[in-house]
């Protein structure tokens, strides 16, 4: 006896192989030192949000971007090239309470410089704690890309540490607020820890770089 046909169509996974070229290029303190060729996608979010984590599981390396147990440590624009033309860049995280106030106002300084002045970035990957998103400085940074046309893709990280209903309820909110401020940005789920939402990711990454991988 045939077995029933099953209807179902299964997506294929996305092949994130390309990304795990990622390698260091350069850690820049000043936007002289911003490289002004190719294409790049920036990762942008709170301090503790999993800014570094997420880039690491999206490269499957744990040492490419630093990880800290002290929020706030990155004050520098790291950018990590997969050849001599694609890069992912890793902003300063922002919003930590116990940074110096001159700190934070050379964070700011310095990634002002890098969204309005950087001609080959091709979109800006907000990270948030899916548990408390939307924050004061997640909102700066989504009006900051309303202002320059810049894309922006939110990935609500820490998936694994609620249940699937509440990380449903979480981004259908997130996407609620967003149509009501008038900011056009898409929005997933992503979990650094078992990879959830890393296809979706990469999709998004390699349409804002302009790969076929």
């Amino acid at each position: 006896m045939n077995k029933p046909k099953d209807n179902k169509t299964n997506k294929a996974p996305v092949d994130n192989r390309y990304y795990r070229k990622a390698h260091f290029l350069i850690s820049a303190g000043n936007a002289t030192q911003f490289p002004q060729s190719g294409r790049e996608v920036a990762f942008a979010g709170r301090s503790n949000a999993g800014k570094s984590s997420a880039i690491n599981a999206l490269c499957d390396n744990k040492g490419l971007a630093r990880t800290s147990k002290t929020p706030g440590r990155t004050r520098l624009v790291n950018f990590f090239a997969m050849d001599e033309e694609h890069r992912i860049v890793d902003l300063p995280g922002y919003g930590f309470a116990k940074v110096p106030i001159a700190v934070k106002n050379e964070w700011e300084k310095l990634m002002t410089q890098y969204l309005s002045d950087q001609e080959v970035l091709g979109g800006l990957v907000i990270i948030m704690d899916i548990r408390h998103p939307l924050n004061d400085y997640d909102w700066q940074m989504l009006e900051w890309c309303n202002h320059f046309n810049l894309p922006a893709h939110i990935l609500l990280t820490k998936a694994d540490k609620i249940k699937r209903g509440p990380q449903q309820s979480s981004k259908l909110q997130t996407i609620k607020k967003l149509k009501e401020e008038g900011i056009e940005a898409s929005v997933q789920t992503f979990s650094a820890l078992n990879k959830t939402g890393l296809d979706e990711l990469v999709e998004k990454l390699n349409q804002w770089l302009d790969i076929d991988k």
